[in-house]
Order: C-alpha cells, then sequence, then structure tokens
C-alpha cells in the first residue's frame, strides 16, 4: 500500500486550514485599518467590560494593575519619535554639523514618526485587553494585594512619565498629536524648500556684492 502524499496527511491539512485562516484574520485586520473610529470605539467597550469585570467581582486587582502598566508603555511609545531627536543632536555635534542650515529637504521638513504606529497601539492594547479581560475569570490570577497602592503607585508612575515626556516634547519642540497641526501637501513642502533655496542664494549673491565692493 502507497504511503499518503503530504498534502493528504492530517498534519497537512490542519497547517493548510491555519494558513487560510490566518489569511482571513489579516484581511479582516487591513480592512479595519482605515476605520480608526470605529476600531477604538470597540477597544473602549472591551475596556469597560473589564472595568466593569473588575468592580463588581471585587478582585483581580493585580491582572488590572499589569494592564495598566503595559498600556501606559504603549502609550508613551505612541507618542514618542521613532528617532530620538537627543541622540540625533549628539551625533550632530559630534559631526560639527550642529546649528547649520539644511542641506535636504528631509532636514528643513521632517514629519513626526511615531516610535509606535497608531494601528499597532490600537491591536496591542486590544489584544492586551482582551487577554486580562479572559484572565480575570480564573482564580489562579487573584492574588491577595490592596488595591489602593496599586492605584497611587500607578497613579505616581503615570505623573512622572508623563512630566517627563513632556519635558522632551518642550525641549525638542515637537508634537505628537496632529489636532490642530498645520497640514501641508507634498507640493506645498516641494514648493517652500525651492523657496527657501532661492532665498539662500540671493542672501549668498548679496553678500559677495558687497565683498566685490
Amino acid at each position: 500500500m502507497d504511503a499518503p502524499e503530504p498534502a493528504d496527511t492530517p498534519f497537512a491539512a490542519v497547517s493548510a486550514e491555519t494558513t487560510k485562516l490566518g489569511r482571513m484574520y489579516q484581511a479582516y485586520l487591513d480592512k479595519s485599518t482605515p476605520h480608526i473610529t470605529y476600531r477604538w470605539i470597540g477597544t473602549g467597550v472591551l475596556f469597560f467590560c473589564f472595568f466593569l469585570r473588575i468592580l463588581l467581582a471585587q478582585g483581580w486587582y493585580i491582572v488590572a494593575y499589569s494592564l495598566g502598566i503595559y498600556l501606559l508603555n504603549l502609550f508613551l511609545a505612541f507618542i514618542s519619535p521613532k528617532f530620538d531627536p537627543s541622540i540625533e543632536q549628539d551625533e550632530g555635534m559630534e559631526d560639527g554639523n550642529a546649528g547649520g542650515l539644511p542641506t535636504k529637504q528631509d532636514d528643513e521638513f521632517r514629519p513626526f514618526v511615531r516610535r509606535l504606529p497608531e494601528f499597532k497601539f490600537w491591536y496591542s492594547a486590544t489584544k492586551a485587553i482582551s487577554l486580562g479581560f479572559v484572565c480575570s475569570w480564573f482564580n489562579m490570577f487573584d492574588l491577595p494585594v490592596f488595591w489602593p497602592v496599586l492605584v497611587i503607585y500607578w497613579l505616581i508612575l503615570f505623573a512622572l512619565t508623563m512630566r517627563r515626556q513632556i519635558q522632551h516634547m518642550i525641549k525638542y519642540r515637537y508634537v505628537p498629536f496632529t489636532v490642530g497641526k498645520t497640514k501641508y501637501s507634498d507640493n506645498l513642502r516641494r514648493s517652500l524648500y525651492i523657496l527657501h533655496l532661492q532665498n539662500q542664494k540671493l542672501r549668498f549673491l548679496h553678500l559677495n556684492s558687497f565683498d566685490c565692493t
């Protein structure tokens, strides 16, 4: 009797079905990408259910505290720049370029790039809240703790980290949110950059004319 083909084995069938489900799941995630408001509303409802579960059950405070710490770290990564300005400033000083005029368009008009993109922030937060909600139904995760201490410690940690982050924003002059910020199209950015170069060129010619006289 011939051995079954690799594609006909139970393991191959399960693997193919898992791959199919993974592709369908990824397709739904891709379709949800532009619907920012609806995604966050769903996450907010899920978080409210988790909060209500903790409030009514009067337990699982360590799960809620761990979730709060994780969400705080996600939020800090969301409002932090991908490229730290302090590191770039130190590298510029080492190269002797500190205080110099921009030589490229990217040096003059650099958009804010998040360390953690919005979609990854939402996806990680939703998974964490879902996991916390599931854990709140198992007694093994209900450790005896004095919850007011955890709340006070979390509030202190939140205040200190946000204070440091705000000081970092003020020092390096960046805003992590787009609300109220002027939005420029690519053509306008390019036009402003060309105008900037022309002004620098005219200034250079004007100074040279004085030197010649």
